[in-house]
């Protein structure tokens, strides 16, 4: 994990995805809080291609920091909050 780069984009994919009603729109599948949200609905917030979405999203969820679910042909993205609490806790105690 602290190997990842930082990227302004990611940060700001994990902070909407602290609230995405607040971010994303509603999806015709999938319940945006318990479910995630797609690659195509970051895509369009960050207003770039999905695949450039999908290398984001699965890096923050080959790191811990997201969790994927499929549903039929989509994946799902959610924040992993026990994650991010734990990482936030080695940060704080000084790692």
């Amino acid at each position: 994990m602290l190997r990842t780069p930082v990227s302004e984009r990611r940060l700001d994919i994990l902070e909407w995805l602290k609230d995405p009603a607040a971010h994303f729109p509603s999806q015709r599948r999938g319940d945006l809080t318990e479910d995630g949200v797609t690659a195509d609905a970051v895509a369009a917030k960050l207003g770039v291609r999905r695949q450039v979405a999908d290398i984001h999203l699965e890096l923050l969820a080959d790191i811990g920091l997201l969790r994927a679910k499929r549903i039929r042909r989509r994946t799902y993205y959610r924040r992993d909050e026990v994650r991010i609490a734990e990482v936030a806790r080695m940060f704080e105690k000084g790692w």
